[in-house]
């Protein structure tokens, strides 16, 4: 059998009835690690939400970046249940974590109970292995005040995967800590047969990092994101098995047979994104400024960064975080543009120029760069989920937002505020004099209270103004318990 028909039946298998087999194989995981001396620790958390406001939909920020687990509906309320273990012995040479979540969730328009995360993953020295869904952050941006990656967000459930590599930066060999790797591959299946069925995913990516405990220190990433494979919902396009070959052709960014589609031949065969990101940071006393830049490309010819055909589209952003003024304890401005898309020809008189890139978005994959109706990449690009045709790709994907974030902590009271300013376009055949403004604010104070049992009580307020979402203002209200269990 193919590897890759070997990979595509394991997510088959994991999408379908992997929920029972993957507790079974945690309980002897979990039995048998107990010969060791050393006890395990494993993490729970109970959260219970409620949201509710006043408009067409929640405010953006109150459900955006949250992984697909808070309702764009007007009001909702959630049950979240986790249980994770991490790798908690360096000294191992083989270590091994899991993790397991489950959502109850009900909204104004319907009820859902879900196996949110679901994984087992391992390590050997360095080298790591993950199979399952789980949520996950990808690229250089700010982790806690960013509005997003541009490839990747938070802003969509997880993909069931198989994941091999270095997931962590790790120094390389006789260079004594001032330069770290990190990179690996994956193999995963959309599982929201949304537009096509069995749709494949393909990610792999390669980060160095320069300085080690230097006070200045570069960063360069690679991502390379393809879908392909599925079998169409909403059409009668009909594809054959995915094979080995087609796999390196997905690998390599080549053009597909003659069993392709017309597109894919003149292009590559599926859908590919490029990602590629800088990032210095610099350490000044007690405070790390962070410099990061990030673009995306999605078609050929590829270039270095600096040298893209759509050089003035990207996500730029700058942070500042210290370690001893609490009271603010972070700070970001992030500038994302995406109107430029390497020019208005994909291809004219039988010439390719590469352009109209309409991010996001593809002829042959319906639901485009989304996952159950929500972005994959940055929330500014319009989730499906907002279309009033009931479209299900990106219809907004033309934009020009600027985001700014605080953060810090008063009286042992942490607090987050985000703004948003966006102009909204529509997508690469826009009228410049025609765009929808939005702006987008949110702020959330928590609290946890170690005498109650470490209990963390949360309230966010977000609000909405402007032509592309309406006019919306919510309140959530979320009650935490954590602890551990030992093994």
């Amino acid at each position: 059998m193919h590897f890759i028909l070997f990979l595509n039946n394991i997510m088959i298998k994991f999408s379908r009835n992997f929920s029972f087999k993957i507790f079974i194989v945690l309980l002897i995981l979990i039995q048998s690690n107990r010969i060791y001396s050393q006890t395990d620790t494993i993490h729970y958390n109970v959260d219970l939400m409620g949201l509710t406001s006043k408009g067409k939909y929640a405010p953006f920020w109150l459900h955006s970046r949250q992984y697909g687990t808070v309702s764009a509906s007007p009001s909702s309320a959630s049950l979240l249940l986790n249980f994770s273990k991490n790798f908690d012995h360096k000294d191992r040479l083989l270590d091994y974590g899991f993790g397991a979540s489950g959502l109850a969730r009900t909204a104004s328009d319907t009820s859902q109970v879900y196996i949110h995360e679901l994984y087992l993953k391992a390590r050997l020295l360095v080298f790591d292995m993950v199979l399952g869904m789980r949520e996950e952050q990808y690229g250089n941006q700010d982790e806690s005040l960013s509005g997003g990656g541009f490839l990747f967000s938070r802003n969509a459930r997880p993909i069931p995967k198989i994941f091999a590599g270095i997931e962590n930066f790790t120094a390389i060999p006789f260079t004594y800590g001032y330069a770290e790797i990190r990179g690996g591959i994956t193999h995963g299946k959309f599982i929201d047969n949304i537009g096509q069925k069995n749709v494949l995913l393909h990610h792999k990516f390669a980060y160095l990092r320069l300085g080690g405990k230097l006070p200045v220190r570069l960063q360069y990433g690679f991502e390379h994101v393809a879908q392909w494979g599925g079998t169409g919902v909403i059409s009668s396009i009909v594809k054959p098995s995915p094979t080995f070959r087609d796999f390196i052709k997905i690998f390599m960014g080549s053009s597909g047979g003659e069993d392709a589609s017309i597109s894919d031949q003149i292009n590559v065969l599926g859908n590919h994104i490029i990602n590629q990101n800088l990032r210095l940071d610099v350490d000044i006393n007690d405070f790390t400024i962070g410099t990061y830049w990030q673009v995306v490309n999605e078609d050929k010819p590829l270039r270095i960064i600096g040298k893209t055909m759509n050089l003035p589209d990207g996500l730029w952003g700058i942070s500042i975080h210290n370690k001893s003024f609490p009271y603010v304890s972070g700070l970001l401005y992030e500038l994302l543009n995406t109107t430029d898309m390497s020019g208005p020809f994909h291809d004219k008189d039988g010439i390719i120029y590469g352009g109209g890139d309409s991010y996001f978005t593809n002829g042959d994959f319906p639901g485009g760069w989304s996952h159950f109706s929500r972005t994959i990449g940055t929330p500014f690009i319009t989730s499906p989920l907002y279309n009033e045709n009931h479209g299900l790709s990106t219809q907004n994907n033309s934009v020009r937002v600027h985001h700014f974030g605080v953060e810090g902590e008063v009286i042992g009271f942490r607090y987050k505020a985000l703004a948003s300013f966006s102009k909204n376009y529509g997508n690469y055949a826009k009228d410049a004099n025609n765009f929808k403004r939005n702006s987008s604010y949110f702020f959330d104070v928590n609290k946890q209270f170690p005498s109650l049992s470490n209990v963390e009580l949360g309230c966010s307020l977000g609000v909405d103004r402007g032509e592309l979402m309406g006019n919306n203002y919510g309140v959530s209200l979320t009650v935490r318990k954590t602890g551990f269990l030992k093994w």
